[in-house]
Formats: C-alpha cells, structure tokens, sequence
C-alpha cells in the first residue's frame, strides 16, 4: 500500500502531461480535473495584462496573407473563473500548476508594454508567442531578458520599434527565437553576444530586421542550429563558409541582401545530409554552380534567382531527386538546359526565367509528370514547342514567352486539362490557332507578338473560364465577336487584321470587361457590348474608323472606375460629355473633334487632344484640374489670350503643349517656385511682348519652344542658370541684339538642341556659349531613347531645317544635337571651339554674314550629317579635313568667297553642283570648271543654279553685301545682272523654271517670313 501511495502521484503527472500534449486523448477528461489550479498570483499577472490592451481587429491584419484566423483570446478570460490554465493561449504545468505557455499570437491587442508590466511576473514561462499584434511601435523591454527558462521566444510582425535589448543574451535556454519586423535593429555587438550564449539555439529567425553589418563567425558555432532565416536585413561582407558546414542545419534563408556575399562549397557541404530548404535569391551570389549541389540530396527547395549565378548549369543538378522546386530565374546563365533535369520527377515549380539559355526545351522534360509550373520565358530557346509536353497531365502555368520558338503551335497542348496559363507571346511561332479541348480550364492566354494567321477557332467560345486574352500583333484574319467570349475582362487585340463585330443586342452585354485593348480592329461604331461595363478600368480603342459624335451612353462606361480611355485616330466629331470620376489619361488625338476645349475631370493627369478642329477660348475652369501632368491642346483652332493660371494651377504638370492654334497677346504666364514642368511648347501662335521671366522658376524644364510667334525680346541668357534644359527653340520671332555671354560661366551645361534661326541677332557668335555646351561634347552615341515622359506615351517632337526643308521629328531621339543659327544678322568668323562639339549631328550658319575661313577643326565634328553655312561672306579654301567626315549627308557651302580645289574623296563624292554654287573660285569635281584651267570662263549665277537644289532665298536682300565681300571679281559680275535684280518678275520665274518645284514653294514660304519679320 505504501509503495502505491508513492507511485500514484507520479502516475498522475505522468497522465497530466501526455493529455496537455493532445485534447483529443480519451483521458482528457480525467486530466482536466485533475490538473492543479493556476496560482492565485499568476492568474493576477494575466488579469491585469490584459486590461493593458484595448482590442483590435486591424491590429492582427498581418495574420490574413498567412491565412491565419484572428480573433481577441483575451476575450475569453473570465475574471470569475479561479483556473486560469483554462484560457485561451494559457499552458500550465501539469504538475505544479505554474502558467508556462502563452501564446496570444494573432489576438488583436493593441497597446505597449512596459519595463513594469504584470507580463513579467510570470517567471516560469518556457513559451511565449506574441506574434502579429500591434504593440504601437515601443521598444522590445530589457525585461524580456528576465524569462530564465524560456525556451521559444515569438515577438515576430508586432510593431515593435528600436534596438533590440542586449538582455535577450540572458536566455541561453532559448531553442526557438523569431523577432521578424522591419522596424527593428540589431547592433553587431549584440549579435555577438547573443550567438555567444544561446548555444542551444536551434531556430533563429529576423526576417526584416536592420543589422547593417556582416555576419559574426560565431554563427558557424550554433551546431544545433536547423533554421536560419536572415533575409532582408541588409547583411553586408561575406557570409562565413562555416554557415554551410552546420551539421543540422534544414533550413537556410537569405534572401534580399544585396551586398552580401555567397560562394557556395566547391567539395562538400557539412549539412548535406539534412538541408531541405536553401534560398540566396537577391544576394551577391556569384560564379558558377558547382557539382557539389549533387550532394543535398533530400533539399526540396533551391532558389538562387536574381543573383550572378553564371556559367552552364552543371548536369549534377539532376541528382536532386526530391526537389520539388528549382527558381533560377534572373541570372547569368548560359549554354543548353541540362537533359538531367528530366531526372526530377519530384519537381512542380522550374523556373528558369531570365538567363541566358540556348538550344531547344529537353525532350526529357515529359519525365516531369508532377510538374505545374514551368517558365523558361526570356532566354533564346529555340526550334519547335515540344509535342510531349502535353504528357504533363498536371502543369497548369506554362510560360515561353520572348524566346525564338518557331513553327505551330502543338495542337495537343490545347487538350491539357489542368492547364489554366499559357503564354507563348513574343516568338516567331507561325500557322493557325488549334482549336481548343472543349471546356478547357484555361484562364489566360497570351500569344501576341508572333507571325500567327487564319481566324480565332470557334472552340475558345468554350473556355468558360478564360479571362485574360492576348492576341496582339499577329496576322489573325476573320471577324470576331467578342460577346461570345462571356466572361473574358481583359481582351487585347490590337495589331492584327481582326475585325470586331458586334450584332449584340440590349440583353447581350459583357458586364466582367475590366481592361479592353482593340485598337486597329476595322471597329466603325462604339461596340455595344460594352454598355453593361459599369466596372471596366481601360478602355483603347483608338486606331479605328468610329466616326460621329460620341453616343451619350458611352458616358456610362465605368463612370466610377475608368482610369483610361483612348479613343484617338478615329473620325469622331463631338464629345458632349467627360463624366468619368476616376479618370487619369483621356487621349482623343487625331480626331475631328469641334466646339469648344470639353472640361476634364477634376483628378485627371494625362489629357491630349491635340491635332482636331476644336476653336474658341481656353475656359479658365481648366485650372481646376490640379492633378494634371500633360497637358497638350496642340494642333487646334483655339484663339485668343491663355489664362493667367496656367503656368501654376497645378504643381504636378510636367508638359504643357499648345504648338500651331491661335493665340495672341503677351505671355502673361507665372510660374510658380518649384514647379515640375518639364515640356513647354508654345510654337506656332500670335504670342507678342517678352518671354516671362518666372521661366527661371522652371528648374526642371528640359525643353522650350516658343517658335514662330511675335516674341520681341533679347536672347535669354538668363535661361543659362536652368540645369537641366536641353532644347531651347526661339526661331522665326523678334529676338534681336548681341548675345550677351558676360554670364556665360556654367550656363546650358545641358542644351544640345538650340534653334535661333530667323530673327535679329547682331554682333559675333558666342563662343562662350560653345564652350559651355557639355552635352554636345559627349563622344558617347549609343541608345535609341527618346524623350518622353515617365510612364506615359507622350514624346516631345520638334522642327528642324534641313537641306532647306523642314522637318517634324514626332520624337527626339536624347542623342539628337543639332545648332541652328540661321538667318539672322550674325558676323565675325565661326569660332574654333565649335570643333570640340563633337556629338553634333546638324551646324547651320547660313544666312548671315560670317567672314573669315572655313575652321579646319570641323574635322573633329564627327557625327555630322548635315552643315550648311551659305550666304556668308566666308573665304579661303575648303579644308581638306573635312572629308573625314563619313557620316556627313547634307553639305550646303553655297554663296561665299571660297576657292581653290574642292577636296575630293569618301562623302565628298556624293555632293553635287548646289553644294558649291556662287563661289566663283572653287574648281574640280563635281563642278565643270576644271582647276588646272584658271582661265576657264565663268559662269552666269542662273547657269550656276540649273542643277541647283539650294535656298535660293536671301540672293535678293544680300547679293549686293556678298559682291562687296568678296572683292572686285564679284562686283564686276553683280553688274552684268543689274538689270535682272531691276526685272524681278523675270528673274523670278526665270530662277523658278530652272529650281524643283519642292524649293520653289519652301522659297516662298521663307520669303513671306522674311517680309513679315
């Protein structure tokens, strides 16, 4: 008997823990009555916890990406009830009764906790999970230091703040730590101390946590160590070799640290036998993936994407026969994929995304029976789609996407029952669609961007999930009605030969659309089925023949979503109406709109109207539209003056483009301090008095035109302080004086296009402006970029002269330079300096009266394609020199004082009489006057010009100029043609028999600017 009264109480206790290790036992009843009750003290200190905290449904939201439910177990301690080991989340010790579990995780608490919390009297605490509630950003206590026999420690996704305490270091029974939160930071000495002591340390997890510096080679002493999870905590140096020896290590996370570096074992790997799972994605990874990668055999995950990785993916990597997923996506792989990862017949997830692959898919990939996702987008893959990749009965995302695959696509990957992403755009895949396996569970389809033909099969009207599809750019034929397709939100159509339909009636709508692309689609009316779109977000159908006004219904579309709308290139005539409230770009370029400018809505950022027959006034509402960025009313009928507001009524506008209306008066624009325009063309228009000066406000203008107005003003030097301007067009206006370059220290660091042609410019070229001009000195020519603005289609365009015509750049590529300071009152001889320009593309200096030689250090232009520097009064020879430039197309030295051999050779060859026309000394190829022969007879100036293309505007009002420059030779022959320049008519229509119609109509056009001026 007395041995069972000693026995008993162990027997019991033994009960009491095996049934607190599982509610379900069958002794759970028994236990539950017989467990000893909380402590008096203990079930005080929870008490008075929990009134510390107010409940918060939001304060746990970090809980439902996880898929974790929360709800506020606090709720559930009733102040009444004696036995707190009854809560929810309170664990007891069986035996004695002392609370040595809390895990309040996911429970809604708000509030802080003290140094002097109650939470800290529960000094038998071996587990404590705090995680995902929002402590108001206060600092993880030193007291947490106090837990002697803690042994898991959850303070992860709380809203904790600060450093964390080096206090923590006390817990060295700790087994289990995770302080995840991006607003935490760990000192390095704190680090040291606490790997130093927590030697039983098997789970160390900081995810976001701040620790700026390297890892300790301490670490590499945490033998019991089976997870380590670092990643996003900005880890700098090398990660010590060790880290790959742990012997228990399962686990290794470290992710998302930039300046950390990886090389990974070459030989052997001391946990080998025991990593499961090993991500170094977005690490400074580097070099090749060695062979001993064979040697994890049971590792289920290897993520290694966005790194440096590079070199051939070895052929060991097929003796990972339990991975389940390999990410390599983004690095710097190359070669062929290996034939042996048909070897991981465990594998769902390959991702090989981003490298640098060759070859054709591996046959052996139909080994992967569990595969659900493959992606090998973005590599040069080539050859046909393999035909056996219909044998994976489970992939459901197959991504072959900007590849050079060719050939048709395999009728048999359309049958795949479980394949619900396909995306095989951006190839050279030819022949037809393949009909569809009816009820197909596909969600989306991208085939765009390859050579496809023939109609859309019937069969994808079976695809009742289908609703993502992308057809873009193809040669499809054949109409199409989209209401057959039910519940496709986001059709994309545009570049291809296919005609939208729509015989839809009123019960036949797409109420699901979201995002509708169908431009150039032969659509002549506004599709009808989109009149139940109440949630559609874009809406492009430009490019088409829709003529008309725009039928009020269409008002309707998505009133409260629509944030895009395109209707541009079209025929329509009339907008009555722009009712959409969350409407950020409306683009209705290109039509035949008229009426008044229609107001836009008040949070629009991109509104662009340009190029229709709108007339009128601006309406001053305009400037309640305070979010807008691009503003361009371009290429209309609009008149009179523009509103004050316009140059501040929103601190967001970026471009405001009023090119070719009708607008008079002075430019009465402010602009306000810190504004972001960056694009201001006011070109072509009535615009009279001086340039304002709150331009200087304008820090980030890039480009200026005010082109072909009424300007009267002197060249804005000021301009000069503007750091990022890089095209500055005052052409065809009243701008007279010298250039004034006193201030010319540091100005238009940036300009590369400046156009002062057509005005009254005195006095000398400013050479001091030439040598400040650093972006034409830029010997980089690499890029095709255009100049734009961030995330918009929108390009600024620009006219330029050449060959005597102009020109519309509808874009301006940012390595474009060109000078233009033609036709204006110019002397004195071209600087030297213009030599170092070397990036220039086109130099015009004709028109003026520039004396002196041609400068040899020309030469040094070698980007040129087009200089013209007639009618001056230049003299000497031809520089030789010049010849080297190879990419020169366009040479106009026509009506100076030259003479001398023209030099001959490379582009110099392809030059022709009109080059060289009215330098009556010049001699050689191409002209007929030959230089050994000095008494070859000249030649009238008409007989000059029969094969002339030349300007032959300005002979007029400087011929007389020119023959005193260049000395008694010419005046003698200017007064054998007296008696033409007395005749004008005849010498009019004689000159316009013998130049090409195109010159004679760009001549009058420049004469009635030159009397205009």
């Amino acid at each position: 008997m007395g041995a069972l009264t000693w026995i008993f109480p162990f027997l019991l206790y033994f009960l009491q823990y095996q049934v607190a290790a599982s509610s379900s036992s069958p002794l759970s009843s028994f236990a539950s009555s017989a467990h000893p009750l909380c402590h008096h003290d203990q079930r005080s200190a929870l008490l008075e916890f929990k009134h510390m905290f107010t409940i918060n449904s939001s304060a746990s939201s970090a809980c439902e990406p996880r898929g974790i439910p929360s709800y506020p177990k606090t709720l559930s301690w009733d102040e009444n009830a004696t036995d707190c080991c009854d809560w929810d989340g309170v664990t007891c010790d069986g035996l004695t009764g002392h609370v040595i579990g809390l895990d309040l995780s996911c429970s809604q608490l708000y509030g802080t906790i003290q140094p002097n919390s109650s939470l800290f009297q529960l000094s038998h605490l071996q587990r404590l999970n705090l995680s995902r509630n929002h402590f108001n950003f206060s600092r993880i206590s030193y007291a947490f230091g106090s837990f002697a026999s803690l042994t898991h420690l959850n303070l992860s996704k709380s809203a904790f703040s600060g450093s964390i305490p080096s206090e923590l270091s006390h817990l060295s029974k700790l087994i289990s730590l995770d302080l995840s939160s991006s607003r935490l930071r760990l000192e390095l000495l704190h680090f040291k101390v606490l790997l130093k002591n927590v030697t039983r340390l098997q789970e160390l997890v900081l995810r976001e946590v701040n620790i700026s510096s390297g890892l300790p080679d301490s670490l590499s002493n945490l033998t019991s160590l089976t997870a380590l999870d670092l990643s996003s905590t900005e880890l700098i140096g090398k990660l010590p070799d060790g880290v790959f020896h742990l012997p228990n290590l399962q686990k290794l996370v470290l992710p998302y640290n930039l300046n950390l570096d990886i090389n990974l074992p070459k030989s052997t790997w001391g946990s080998g036998g025991s990593l499961r799972e090993l991500h170094l994605f977005e690490t400074c990874l580097s070099g090749a993936l060695p062979d001993s990668i064979a040697n994890l055999k049971f590792l289920k995950s290897l993520r290694l994407d966005r790194t440096s990785l590079s070199g051939k993916l070895p052929d060991s990597i097929g003796n990972l026969k339990s991975l389940k997923s390999l990410h390599l996506s983004r690095c710097e792989l190359q070669g062929s994929i290996p034939e042996s990862l048909g070897n991981l017949t465990q594998i769902r997830e390959l991702y090989l995304t981003g490298n640098n692959f060759t070859g054709e898919v591996p046959s052996t990939f139909s080994n992967l029976k569990q595969l659900t996702h493959l992606k090998l987008n973005s590599n040069d893959l080539r050859g046909r789609i393999p035909f056996n990749l219909s044998r994976l009965q489970n992939l459901r995302e197959l991504d072959l996407n900007n590849n050079s695959f060719s050939g048709a696509i395999p009728p048999s990957l359309f049958t795949l029952m479980s394949l619900e992403d396909v995306d095989l755009s951006s190839n050279h895949l030819t022949g037809q669609i393949p009909e569809f396996q009816h009820h197909l569970p596909l969600e989306s389809i991208d085939l765009s961007d390859n050579k496809l033909r023939g109609p859309i099969p019937q069969s994808i009207s079976t695809l009742v999930n289908l609703t993502k599809l992308f057809l873009a750019s193809n040669d499809l034929s054949g109409v199409v009605e989209i209401p057959v397709l039910k519940n496709v939100e986001y059709p994309t159509l545009f570049n291809t030969n296919l005609s939208v339909v729509d015989r839809s009636h009123v019960n036949n709508t797409l109420p699901n659309l979201r995002n509708v692309f169908m431009s150039s689609c032969n659509i002549e009316v506004f599709p009808y089925f989109l009149r139940a779109s109440e949630n559609l977000v874009l809406l492009d159908l430009s490019q088409n023949r829709i003529h008309g006004q725009i039928p009020n219904w269409v008002g309707f579309i998505g009133k409260a979503s629509l944030r895009y709308l395109n209707l541009s290139h079209n025929f329509l005539t009339r907008i009555n109406q722009l009712p959409w409230e969350q409407l950020v770009t409306l683009d209705l370029r290109s039509n035949l709109l008229q009426g008044a400018l229609p107001i836009p809505p008040p949070f629009i950022r991109y509104f662009l109207i340009s190029n229709n027959n709108l007339s009128g006034e601006i309406p001053s509402l305009i400037c309640n539209a305070s979010s807008l960025m691009i503003l361009d009313l371009s290429q209309n009928k609009l008149s009179s003056a523009v509103p004050q507001c316009l140059g501040h009524f929103s601190s967001v506008l970026s471009v405001l483009n009023l090119r070719s209306n009708g607008f008079t008066g002075s430019l009465h624009l402010a602009f306000a301090m810190f504004n972001r325009l960056r694009s201001l063309d006011l070109s072509g228009n009535h615009f009279e008095g001086p340039l304002p000066r709150s331009l200087k406000n304008c820090r980030r203008l890039e480009v200026l035109n005010v082109g072909n107005n009424k300007i009267n003003d002197t060249f804005p030097n000021w301009l000069g302080t503007l750091p990022s301007l890089q095209v500055l067009v005052v052409r065809s206006n009243r701008f007279h004086g010298h250039i004034n370059t006193m201030m010319s220290e540091l100005s238009f660091p940036k300009l590369r296009i400046v156009d002062l042609s057509y005005n009254e410019f005195t006095g000398h070229l400013p050479t001091r402006y030439f040598e400040n001009f650093q972006a034409m000195k830029n010997t980089t020519m690499s890029g095709e970029q255009y100049m734009s603005v961030g995330g918009s289609s929108y390009h600024d365009s620009l006219i330029v002269t050449m060959k005597g015509l102009e020109i519309e750049l509808v874009r301006i590529l940012t390595i474009f330079t060109t000078i233009d300071f033609s036709s204006n009152n110019f002397s004195g001889e071209i600087p030297n300096v213009v030599g170092k320009l070397n990036s220039l593309i086109l130099l015009n200096f004709s028109h003026n009266s520039l004396t002196g030689h041609i400068p040899a250090s020309l030469e040094n232009l070698t980007n040129l394609e087009s200089l013209d520097i007639s009618f001056n009064q230049l003299t000497g020879k031809i520089p030789s020199q010049l010849t080297s430039l190879t990419f020169l197309a366009v040479l106009n030295l026509s009506w100076n004082c030259l003479h001398g051999p023209i030099p001959r050779g490379k582009q110099f060859a392809t030059f022709e009489n009109g080059s060289y026309a009215g330098n009556l000394g010049l001699c050689g190829f191409p002209l007929s006057k030959e230089c050994q022969d000095n008494r070859t007879k000249v030649q009238p100036p008409v007989l000059q010009h029969e094969e002339d293309d030349s300007d032959f505007d300005g002979f007029f009002w400087k011929v007389v100029v020119i023959g005193y420059g260049c000395g008694m030779t010419l005046g003698l022959f200017l007064g054998s043609v007296m008696f033409l320049i007395g005749r004008p008519r005849f010498f009019v229509k004689l000159a316009e028999r013998k130049l090409p119609k195109k010159v004679i109509q760009l001549r009058r056009r420049v004469d009635t600017v030159t009397r205009r001026n």
